[in-house]
């Protein structure tokens, strides 16, 4: 907009009847006038076409008011008795808003000087109250939104302990939060993100134990953070990453209150969206996305059986159908006799080789996957059990396929089930892929050269300056005791690992 524009917008004020203006952008960063009609005049161009935004004009004693508020955003029914019966019987004088706001019996308000800050608080559910001959307005905090009411979360369930998850309420997640830490160093940080979502987000940590390195990072990050709106955490998350093309997550994501603090009294952050159930979990490490809420509630021995179960059957997920693969295709005589006449005996009809018998087993079975979490839940799961099923016979009478293809491809799908994290569990089954094509290219050393790379490629990770392969590398012994197993809180207590009783290491800041 020029000078000129401009100028010719705030001289309204000064007119008798002023014109009609078109709608600009900058329309919104004006002050308001002590005019109230050259107010609404700005105000009508600016919501423009927006029939959910209310105008409610009041008069007493030849002084006007009026009330904008947004319908469906704003508590109509409180609006109607705190504020709009006193106006319209007088009990309420028109008053500078400095004092309005000391009569009305609401416990939140906000004095309002530019149509952005109107803009602002109106889509955050508030009433504005703008009387005439003053050049500034009242929020009114009476929001009224839907939302949903809490209850287990679908993606992380337990046998045994907490069943609260996280909705898409900001308020009501930051309160399940400081319900377990009533500690005044437990701390939310307030920004808002997306220029026209203009989303509330809030950094948690506690004071004391997050490294203050660490805070500023995180900060740092987001406030680079450039999207015209923020829908979801995820959009947060690959702004956050320091390796937007790796295949493995970099912060972990949950809806586990329960989750969410004991992390923080690791020493990590919490970033909270309004409008996500999920809350973001920095730094991490890959061993983070195979560690359950549930190792904590069951005996120690038992957690540290389900850990190493875990590490096995992500090993099988990652490099079943590869070894399998570069066994039969280069390898045979690594296979008993007998095992190999029956396994030849089962592919003797069938028209492709190893490698892309595997990949149109694993192609279908993804599929599958896909299919059943997509359809309605229920005929999702029978869906993707009965066309599992049906297919693999069909695939093995028509001479597609072979048996111990198929006996490979549903034990690897089992095999990634067994990872907690979702988001790494589809890193897993992505990377599993690539892997099958270095088998059937160079065998066992394909396998082995695949796997070199994914760890060079971890070694080198690093979450929010955090290595991404740490206690291991580097190595510190203190951290292997929730790597390796799950040791008894007395032992973790006494090192002050996960107790909240020492400091966090300052991260190695990316450059």
């Amino acid at each position: 907009m020029t000078h000129s524009r401009i100028k010719r917008l705030i001289s309204l004020s000064q007119q008798p009847n002023p014109p009609v203006i078109p709608i600009d952008p900058a329309l919104q960063h004006l002050a308001l006038s002590k005019r109230l009609y050259s107010n609404l005049q700005l105000l009508h161009e600016m919501y423009a076409d927006c029939t959910d935004v209310v105008f409610h004009e009041c008069r007493y004693d030849n002084q006007s008011a009026v009330l904008l508020y947004i319908d469906g955003l704003t508590n109509t029914e409180e609006l109607d008795r705190q504020v709009l019966k006193p106006l319209v019987e007088g009990m309420l004088d028109f008053l500078n808003p400095e004092d309005m706001r000391q009569k009305l019996a609401l416990s939140s308000t906000t004095i309002v000087h530019t149509l952005a800050e109107i803009a602002l608080q109106a889509g955050e559910g508030s009433a504005i109250l703008l009387v005439d001959g003053h050049e500034q307005g009242i929020a009114l905090c009476l929001p009224s939104v839907e939302k949903r009411s809490i209850s287990e979360p679908s993606a992380e369930p337990v046998v045994r302990g907490p069943r609260e998850g996280f909705v898409e309420s900001l308020r009501v997640n930051t309160s399940l939060l400081r319900k377990r830490l009533k500690s005044p160093r437990l701390k939310f940080k307030s920004m808002k993100i997306g220029r026209f979502s203009q989303t509330n987000v809030v950094l948690a940590y506690i004071e004391g134990i997050a490294s203050p390195s660490l805070l500023d990072e995180v900060e740092k990050r987001l406030s680079q953070i450039n999207v015209e709106g923020l829908l979801d955490t995820a959009i947060l998350e690959e702004y956050l990453e320091t390796n937007k093309y790796s295949p493995f997550p970099q912060l972990l994501a949950s809806e586990r209150p329960d989750l969410v603090t004991a992390n923080l009294l690791e020493g990590r952050v919490g970033i909270i969206a309004e409008g996500s159930p999920f809350v973001l979990i920095a730094p991490v490490s890959v061993f983070s996305f195979f560690q359950s809420s549930e190792d904590y509630y069951q005996r120690f021995m038992y957690g540290t059986a389900l850990r190493w179960l875990r590490y096995f059957f992500a090993f099988i997920a990652l490099l079943g159908p590869s070894l399998y693969v570069s066994i039969l295709s280069f390898h045979q005589e690594m296979i008993p006799s007998t095992l190999m006449l029956s396994v030849a005996q089962s592919r003797d009809q069938i028209p492709f080789p190893a490698f892309v018998e595997a990949l149109l087993m694993e192609i279908t079975f993804e599929g599958l996957r896909e299919a059943g979490t997509r359809l309605p839940k229920q005929v999702g799961a029978a869906v993707s059990i009965v066309g599992a099923l049906v297919i693999g016979q069909a695939a093995i009478q028509s001479g597609i396929v072979s048996a111990p293809m198929v006996m490979v491809v549903a034990m690897t799908g089992i095999a990634s089930f067994m990872i907690p994290n979702h988001a790494f569990g589809i890193s897993v089954r992505l990377l599993r892929f690539p892997i099958m094509f270095f088998a059937a290219c160079f065998g066992l050393l394909g396998v082995i050269l695949a796997v070199l790379l994914i760890n060079n490629h971890l070694l080198s990770l690093r979450s929010l300056g955090e290595p991404y392969f740490e206690p291991i590398a580097p190595f510190k012994r203190a951290g292997l005791q929730d790597v390796l197993g799950r040791a008894p809180y007395q032992a973790r207590d006494a090192s002050g690992e996960a107790s909240g009783t020492g400091d966090a290491p300052a991260p190695q800041v990316d450059k």
